[in-house]
């Protein structure tokens, strides 16, 4: 019973959704064409009513009505806009692979990612306000290591989670893989975060999840193939973005943001269709990548 009603909120959230406004009449009528609705019964208003009311509770997910226009899912809520967006997407495929044939569910290929059973306790943990204590095994060490962090905020990058956090006995902020999380107990000891902090600003002058790193925001210039410049106009490189100029065979772009690692792993990833052409420094050091790149092919 609880997995059909789960599948029932499930349902209702991407109704109103795909409509953007829908009447109470216009979902029933859904609801009696519904694969989850073997008996094609009408939908009764008083479990309506109820579906929104744990919709909000288990997804933080408010639903309005519009007398005039139907219902629609409010913005309003602690969620952020694009966890909110992530969230509702990922419930419409939910939705939509549940109610396909097994055959056709298994032609629709999902990028894989490193197990996550830490991001649950990590959400739980921020939003208590208190530390955690991680066992922590980095690549390049021998043995793990154990430290109390006061957590910051959580990033998705490169089909990977991160915890933006500051250990407590380091006076900076570093980020950690939650893949290389051995073991995670939260503490009641209260986490120690700036109230002004703001995620999205931390990160907003970089690519990537590695910042600081004694690397300055900078004006960057790189010229790319017009093939590669439709990937860029579809979806950025960064918020920065701006096209100089484009001729029959090249696109011009500058940014503002701080080429760190991340930054310069992405360029040199799509290789001879991108180039840098300013500042000298960076182009020096990509170029200085590309020569030990093909040495290796010698």
């Amino acid at each position: 019973m609880a997995k059909s009603f789960f599948n029932r909120y499930v349902w209702l959230i991407d109704t109103i959704r795909r409509h953007g406004h829908i009447t109470f009449r216009e979902i029933d009528d859904e609801w009696r064409r519904s694969s989850l609705n073997d008996t094609r019964e009408p939908f009764p208003e008083r479990t309506f009513l109820n579906h929104l009311k744990s919709i909000l509770d288990t997804f933080d997910i408010e639903i309005k009505n519009d007398r005039q226009r139907g219902y629609y899912i409010s913005d309003s809520g602690d969620i952020g806009n694009s966890v909110r967006q992530w969230l509702l997407e990922a419930i419409s495929l939910n939705r939509v692979l549940k109610e396909t044939k097994s055959a056709l569910r298994d032609r629709v290929l999902l990028e894989h990612v490193p197990t996550i059973s830490h991001l649950i306790p990590l959400i739980e943990t921020l939003q208590a306000g208190n530390c955690v204590e991680l066992r922590y095994q980095k690549f390049h060490d021998d043995e793990p290591i154990v430290f109390v962090a006061h957590p910051y905020c959580l990033k998705l990058f490169r089909q990977r989670w991160y915890l933006l956090a500051r250990r407590d006995d380091l006076d900076e902020l570093r980020t950690y893989a939650l893949d290389r999380i051995l073991d995670l107990k939260p503490t009641k000891q209260p986490a120690v975060v700036p109230a002004d902090f703001d995620a999205g600003g931390h990160f907003e002058q970089y690519f990537g999840i590695f910042t600081g790193m004694n690397v300055e925001p900078c004006a960057i210039v790189l010229r790319v193939t017009n093939r590669e410049a439709q990937y860029l106009d579809t979806l950025p490189l960064h918020h920065s973005q701006f096209k100089v100029e484009a001729n029959d065979t090249h696109t011009t772009y500058r940014y503002r943001l701080a080429p760190t690692y991340d930054f310069r792993m992405e360029l040199l990833s799509r290789g001879a269709a991108v180039e840098v052409l300013q500042p000298e420094w960076f182009r020096a050091e990509v170029k200085q990548h590309i020569e030990a790149m093909m040495q290796n092919y010698e």
